[in-house]
């Protein structure tokens, strides 16, 4: 069978995860991917409902999807669709709604697929591949629908994830991104009625997952706090060569206030301390997080509580958000709800802050030894060296390339470039998209870090 997919995806990474899981699935079949200028027999849509935005973008790719291929059978996955599957199947060209993750394999069985996969075999279009280890979030903060479309927490079998991950890196994969609706949840769900000396969690996969031969690094995704444990710690410690020392905890608020009127878990004082912690136990990692700004009922002290917990904690990255009421959330119903235009001066001044801490962090780090993946590569030209403009290569002087411009991610989280000469000494491999480098800081600015590579 010869047939034509196309796939789009909206969302999270454990969205592009799945997307990725049926595609492969479908190519077991004989489904090949369609050019850019080919009509699909099928799409297939992953939608998001993390915000009401989430559902608009997610019908505008369906119905240009349709458009687009008006004989494709459109299949749309995904939360939204979990959430709303009679306004979803009534999208024009949609043939099938999937309203739970968990059917997949049976939706694949139904495209003919036999063999049906249990993970990917690699990761189409990147050079690092996120690896679902698990499903469903049981909190009910009070902001978020998740929990009400993905609620039941499912771990991934151990095996499966060891050979996923064996099999990602031996296609070439240098960074490998451990990612779950809930990760640090990741075993809960078979610990039940265990002795606590049988449990299985997070950092017993990790360290199993660092005993794999190979060239690779490890990342974690989004991770609550209270779920960074000294056990966890220990394992990213004793593992520097594999796990980067980076971690992207999931603040939303500074003010304790606030924080239990999102139902949040804990407060700022067990935040910064789990901050703290890392600081100390690794080598200046990077902290990253995610903020609500202009959440109902924050007042002008509770949102510069905020700011000062940003301030301690030294956060590399933060990602701001406006408060966005999601319908079906007790959030969406609280009274005093902050005006647009003060949610987005908020963002500016989370945004503004951002820059000073991340400027702050990037200039602790030069001199260091770091990690490169590298993502783009990009021959400058120029007749002089010293005219040579590496932020606009388009204004270098034509000629014959002099220079290699190397982009990427650090092992910190932190975009960094480097310089190469095009021509390289007999023997020494020139570095390409994908390799992971062994780099040094020679400066730095709040968006970047300027490198040379180590011999």
């Amino acid at each position: 069978m010869t047939a034509k997919l196309r796939v789009a995806t909206l969302g999270c990474k454990v969205n592009q995860y799945e997307t990725e899981l049926v595609r492969q699935g479908l190519q077991r079949v004989g489904y090949t991917d369609c050019e850019s200028s080919e009509a699909a027999d099928v799409c297939i849509v992953n939608t998001c409902t993390v915000t009401s935005e989430g559902d608009s973008k997610s019908r505008q790719v369906v119905r240009r999807l349709n458009r687009q291929n008006p004989d494709a059978k459109i299949v749309v996955m995904g939360c939204y669709a979990t959430r709303a599957p009679e306004e979803v199947a009534k999208l024009p060209g949609v043939a099938e709604v999937v309203t739970d993750k968990r059917e997949l394999p049976d939706l694949m069985s139904r495209f003919g697929v036999i063999d049906v996969p249990t993970g990917l075999d690699g990761f189409s279009g990147r050079h690092r591949a996120y690896v679902k280890v698990q499903d469903g979030c049981l909190l009910r903060c009070s902001y978020c629908i998740i929990p009400h479309v993905r609620p039941k927490l499912t771990s991934r079998p151990h095996q499966h994830i060891i050979d996923e991950v064996s099999r990602l890196t031996e296609a070439g994969h240098r960074e490998v991104v451990l990612t779950g609706i809930h990760l640090g949840h990741y075993g809960v769900d078979w610990n039940r009625n265990k002795p606590k000396e049988e449990w299985i969690r997070l950092a017993h996969l990790l360290r199993d997952l660092c005993e794999l031969p190979g060239n690779f690094r490890i990342r974690l995704s989004s991770i609550e706090a209270t779920e960074v444990t000294r056990e966890l710690i220990s394992v990213m410690r004793d593992h520097a060569h594999r796990i980067v020392p980076h971690l992207h905890l999931c603040l939303q608020s500074g003010s304790d206030s606030v924080l239990r009127r999102m139902r949040r878990r804990w407060g700022t004082r067990m935040f910064l301390d789990r901050c703290q912690l890392l600081k100390e136990s690794l080598d200046r990692p990077a902290i990253t997080t995610d903020i609500i700004a202009g959440f109902p009922g924050e007042t002008e002290e509770e949102f510069q509580q905020t700011l000062m917990t940003c301030k301690k904690a030294g956060f590399s990255k933060i990602h701001a958000f406006p408060f966005s009421p999601r319908r079906g959330t007790p959030a969406a119903d609280m009274p005093d709800q902050i005006a647009k235009h003060i949610r987005s001066e908020r963002v500016k001044r989370l945004t503004t802050l951002e820059t000073e801490l991340r400027s702050q962090y990037f200039q602790q780090l030069v001199g260091s030894k770091l990690e490169l993946l590298v993502e783009s590569s990009r021959d400058l030209v120029a007749m002089d060296r010293a005219l040579l403009q590496a932020d606009n290569p388009s204004n270098n002087l034509a000629g014959t390339p002099t220079d290699r411009l190397l982009r990427g991610t650090t092992c910190r989280y932190a975009p960094g470039e480097l310089m190469m000469p095009t021509e390289v000494d007999a023997g020494t491999i020139s570095p390409s998209v994908g390799d992971l480098l062994p780099v040094r800081i020679i400066d730095a600015t709040h968006e970047k870090l300027m490198l040379s590579l180590l011999n």
